[in-house]
Parts: structure tokens; sequence; C-alpha cells
């Protein structure tokens, strides 16, 4: 009788490699209020080492008259549990965001608390992402129905036209076609979103993306536009359709551009971003997609009452727009698995258009 080998007994982790793996920014404070440890989450969320923070305190990342800092000091006073929500954290340099702060006791350890940040952005991203799985469902039935319903007598509304022509009023009849025309193309640009098939995924450099997209950009809708690029040349390569993923960020390029007048500045960015995990479509599985990609202008935002709907089909803030543009990107970041997300700041005045992604090899 064939033996079954024992399977090696994996001790568990330690209390060290759990915070540090945790995906929420956790730090450790003594009795008077001060960092003695964090978990990575949190180094990424300060850009700055375990090491450094608690060798220069706090005030190496937060001003004197910081929130954080106030609610620090109540806590610490009070002894017990303390929670400050959709609190507005300015760092030194400018950097604003907005999050939950909770401070915790530690048990059996008088003295000793846990700071955690919840950031508000990664909190609503769930509910976001549902949010444009409905709406490109929503844009899919109706690019649908317009096809069948308006496209094909289209075709006959302009032949009619063109034998009008013969003995009637010609300009009369080219403005005919040329409606015609336009309404054929706002049906064309609704049909990309009929298109249920799969993505040709396969790995890709998305430097080499934004590197091309840039490129057109320059020489064409954007020739007046300053672009800035801040990289992190470490990425792994994205799990993706070269195809779309350009069709995604020529869009947000565009916009962007049109949003500062076609003559301001456009800055892409790409950094690496630890625990952010979204479910995948038809599993239980949740995929990580931790590459994260910015396009930012210094235009003047979408009004307030429009932003929580900018990837809803048909919402526009241009004169003439046809509010489909970021519909098509929600709805080819989501067939990626990915997140699309609007970030309005003002301190300084900006508008950010997160894009996340897998890597390759993370299916």
């Amino acid at each position: 009788m064939a033996t079954v080998p024992a399977v090696p007994l994996v001790p568990p982790p330690s209390a060290d490699d759990l915070l540090a793996s945790l995906p929420i920014p956790i730090v450790l404070i003594d009795a008077d209020g001060a960092p003695s440890r964090m978990n990575t989450a949190a180094e990424d969320m300060f850009n700055l080492s375990e090491l450094a923070l608690v060798d220069r305190g706090w005030g190496a990342i937060f001003p004197e008259d910081s929130a954080v800092r106030a609610v620090l000091f109540e806590a610490v006073a009070t002894g017990g549990e303390f929670a400050a929500y959709d609190l507005e954290i300015a760092f030194i340099g400018g950097r604003r965001i907005t999050a939950d702060l909770l401070v915790s006791p530690v048990p059996d350890s008088p003295g000793w608390s846990t700071l955690v940040f919840q950031r508000r952005a990664a909190a609503t991203m769930v509910n976001r992402q549902r949010e444009q799985v409905g709406a490109a469902k929503t844009a899919v039935g109706v690019a649908a129905m317009l096809a069948h319903e308006i496209k094909n007598p289209l075709s006959g509304i302009r032949g009619a036209a063109q034998l009008l022509a013969q003995d009637g009023d010609p300009e009369l009849t080219d403005l005919i076609c040329t409606e015609v025309d336009r309404i054929s193309t706002l049906i064309d640009s609704m049909e990309e979103f009929t298109d249920t098939r799969p993505l040709k995924r396969q790995p890709e450099n998305i430097h080499l993306i934004l590197g091309h997209v840039r490129r057109l950009a320059e020489h064409g809708f954007a020739r007046d536009v300053e672009f800035e690029e801040e990289y992190d040349p470490s990425l792994p390569d994205v799990d993706g359709d070269r195809d779309a993923l350009i069709q995604i960020f020529v869009n947000l390029v565009k916009n962007a551009s049109e949003a500062t007048g076609n003559k301001g500045k456009i800055r892409l960015r790409s950094a690496y971003r630890h625990g952010l995990k979204v479910a995948v479509k038809g599993s239980k599985r949740r995929m990580s997609v931790p590459i994260e990609v910015c396009v930012i202008d210094d235009g003047p935002g979408a009004p307030v009452d429009v932003a929580e709907h900018l990837f809803d089909p048909f919402v526009s803030t241009k004169p003439g727009g046809t509010g489909l543009g970021l519909a098509l990107v929600a709805k080819l970041v989501g067939d990626h698995g990915g997140l699309i997300e609007y970030d309005r700041q003002n301190h300084p005045p900006r508008t950010i258009f997160r894009v996340l992604l897998p890597t390759a090899g993370s299916q």
C-alpha cells in the first residue's frame, strides 16, 4: 500500500508579516501620539519609509495645523477609541486626500494605539465599479436599439435626398445629406458599445502605449498643450488589448486637452499601488489591479451635479458633446477587469482621471 507523503506544516505568519500585508494604512503610536511602526500601505500613502517617519515624527509629513495631528492629540488625551470621518488631510507639499481616521487602544498594552486611515476614494470604488458596469450595459442596449431602429432608414432618406437634388434645391438636399451623415456617424460611435467580443489581451508595456498616445495628441488635437510625464520605470506589463488601451487614453487625453482649452498642461503619471482588488465578473475571485495611470489636467473640472454621472452615456458638459467618450472608456476599462475614477482636487486645482489595471499573468 502506497504511503501518502506528509504535508509539511507551514508556520503561521508573524504579527509583523500580518501588519505588513494589510492593504489599509496602519500606524502604531505610543503614549505621546508619536509614530512607532507602520505597514507597507502606510509607507505608500505617506511616500516615506517607516524608519524616516519614526526618526522625524509627524512633522515630516503633516503641517502644524494638520487635522490628523489634532485628532491624535484628542485621542491621546481621552485614552479611548476615537474616529473622524470624511476628513480632508493636507500633507506637506500641498497634496490632499479625504479619508476616515480611526484610533483604537491596543488591548493589554496600555498607552499604545493604532491609527488607521481608510481612504474615501478607495472605499467608494466598489460602488463605482458596479455603477460603471450598469452604465455600460445601458449603453449596449441603447446602441443596439438605435442601430436597428435608426441606421437602416437613414440610407433610404439619403438616397431620396440625392434623387431630389436632380430637380429640386441642391442646397436643401445637401443639408439633408449632411445631417444624415452626422446622425450616421453618431450611430457608428454608439455601435462600439455593442461589440461584446473578448479583448485580445497580452502583456503590454503601458509606457509605450502612453508614448504612442502622446505622439498622436501632439500631432493632432493637442498641438498647443504642454505634456509632463512622471512614470515609474519599474512597472510590470499590464494585461491588456493594445488597441483598446490606446482608445482609452486617447479619449482621456482628448478630454483633458479640451478641458484646458487645448492650451494648458496635461500630466501623465504611472505608479504601482499595493492592495487594491476588484471582483472578477462571474466568479468569487478577486483580481489585483495595482497598475495606476493618471491623466491630470489643470482645467476647471466637471460641475458638481455632473461629476457623479460622468461615465453614464449621454452625459456631457461640452457644447455639442455626445456624452459617449467617457462611457466608452469606462466600458473598455471594465472589459480589462480594471477601474476608472474621477477625482477633483483644489490645492492645487486639477482634475484627475485614475485608471487601475491588472498586471500580466494576474488572470
